[in-house]
């Protein structure tokens, strides 16, 4: 039991009920800032357009107000979509049925879609691998999953000028930028789920803003401020906010005074197994050799190779 405890202790890097209030806030305010999320939902339907099938019934997670739903049906191919969020605002007035749900707790039985969307939604996931491997199940075999979440170094000027304001006004630091997943491992965590033919791939959006306030204020109206379970509860100080702009600007203002926010945008392409899909050939079942595929000569593994050639005067 206590092994059970401390890993379940272990995944809560953030606190959902924060992330829940944080996008409650947003569905209410003005959507002005959501640049992000409209370039993104934009991005997926392209690539949903390039699969030449038809879909009966599509699940988005993370329906920020029906985003992706809209671009989703300009492009044709699905023929039912069931909405899904955290947040219940995001969901009210939409044309598709919703419901309010947590990626790692989904309510659906298995094999229920035969496609799976989401549009920067599951950075805020816990447990990300269960979370993969719950959609893995509720996809029929051979069902899609297209999705894309914050990544890699998102805001990493942000966090750090962050970091050091705090450290030099308060004499210490917590987290004050959410930990994205490496782009480098989420295909590791597609197969880990039981995905096939995972495909991962990656985007980097430059933003610009008058100022790091501006960042700030943007970020808070997309929903997207710090909910990291071990942040430093309470109003931070407004001398640590104003040093952090006053770093943000030193280091990466342009030529033009306007600072520079990065996102690293990762998008995940994997399918639920089938029998019908393509296979690797086991080892040692090829029936063309490499070498006369490139056109060279085949070498004995403990023949040595010869010496290349020295470019330039020896060293003495």
């Amino acid at each position: 039991m206590a092994s059970r405890d401390k890993e379940a202790t272990q995944l809560q890097v953030f606190d959902a009920k924060a992330v829940r209030r944080h996008r409650e806030r947003a569905a209410r305010g003005s959507r002005a800032a959501e640049f992000l999320f409209i370039e993104g939902a934009a991005r997926l339907a392209d690539r949903l357009k390039d699969v030449s099938r038809e879909f009966s019934q599509a699940l988005e997670l993370g329906s920020r107000g029906g985003l992706l739903a809209r671009d989703l049906r300009d492009s044709g191919g699905i023929a039912s979509l069931v909405a899904s969020d955290p947040a219940a605002g995001f969901l009210s007035g939409l044309a598709d049925p919703g419901l309010v749900a947590e990626a790692e707790a989904l309510p659906f039985a298995p094999a229920s879609f035969d496609l799976v969307v989401s549009n920067l939604a599951l950075h805020w996931v816990n447990d990300l691998p269960g979370a993969l491997l719950q959609l893995r199940q509720a996809l029929k075999p051979d069902g899609l999953l297209l999705l894309s979440l914050f990544a890699g170094e998102t805001l990493n000027e942000l966090r750090l000028c962050l970091l050091e304001a705090e450290s030099e006004i308060e004499n210490g630091a917590s987290p004050r930028v959410a930990p994205f997943a490496d782009p480098r491992e989420l295909a590791g965590l597609l197969q880990r789920a039981g995905f096939a033919l995972p495909v991962v791939d990656t985007d980097r959006i430059e933003a610009t803003y008058p100022d790091a306030l501006s960042l700030m204020r943007d970020l808070r109206a997309m929903g997207e401020t710090n909910a990291v379970a071990a942040r430093r509860r309470g109003f931070t100080r407004r001398a640590t906010v104003l040093r952090a702009a006053e770093l943000y600007q030193a280091r990466y203002a342009g030529a033009d005074g306007r600072i520079v926010a990065r996102f690293e945008i990762a998008t995940l392409t994997a399918w639920a197994p089938h029998q019908s899909q393509p296979k690797p050939l086991r080892p040692g079942s090829a029936a063309t050799r490499l070498a006369d595929a490139l056109g060279a000569e085949e070498k004995s593994a403990g023949e040595a190779a010869r010496p290349a050639a020295s470019r330039g005067k020896p060293k003495p």
